[in-house]
């Protein structure tokens, strides 16, 4: 069976108060309404992950916290992955091709440009810069996330807060 990836960028967060260093920086409240925003758009699609592996960075987490109740994803399928926080667009691969393979669809929350890079490699597709909130859902032709970045893979939607639904 095809596995369905959905590469989450995290919403718009705030510069306000510079004592905060990059790992620490909230959302703006742009942010915020846009990931929910994006969390009921996926939810109308009916598309669903079975687990989420996110950045730990605050912004990331925050995002998440949007997210998590639309999406209706148990919070013992969240897991938190350093490695996604500075992550390249191959490390990103390898989280993924490290996935269980009874897993049919995950959702992966990161940052830019690794979540783009990652689009891009993953589907053979241009996707340009993705905004933040962007979602990039990619359809694996395969049953094995290990060759996620080798088999052959199809952009099901690219999706961000100022397109139309």
């Amino acid at each position: 069976m095809p596995k369905t990836l959905y590469l989450v960028r995290h919403a718009k967060s705030s510069w306000v108060n510079p004592s905060y260093s990059d790992f620490d920086r909230p959302l703006n409240d742009r942010g915020r309404r846009d990931a929910l925003e994006m969390a009921r758009r996926l939810k109308d699609k009916g598309m669903l992950p079975e687990i989420i592996i996110s950045s730990p960075a605050r912004r990331a987490i925050e995002t998440l916290d949007q997210l998590l109740p639309e999406l209706c994803v148990d919070k013992k399928q969240v897991f938190m992955q350093k490695r996604l926080y500075e992550a390249s667009s191959e490390t990103l691969i390898e989280i993924i091709q490290a996935l269980d393979h009874s897993i049919r669809s995950a959702l992966v929350l990161g940052h830019n440009p690794s979540i783009t890079r990652a689009a891009e490699k993953l589907s053979g597709e241009p996707v340009g810069h993705l905004p933040t909130s962007s979602v990039a859902a990619i359809k694996l032709d395969s049953d094995d996330w290990n060759l996620a970045g080798i088999c052959a893979a199809d952009l099901l939607f690219l999706d961000y807060p100022k397109t139309q639904t």
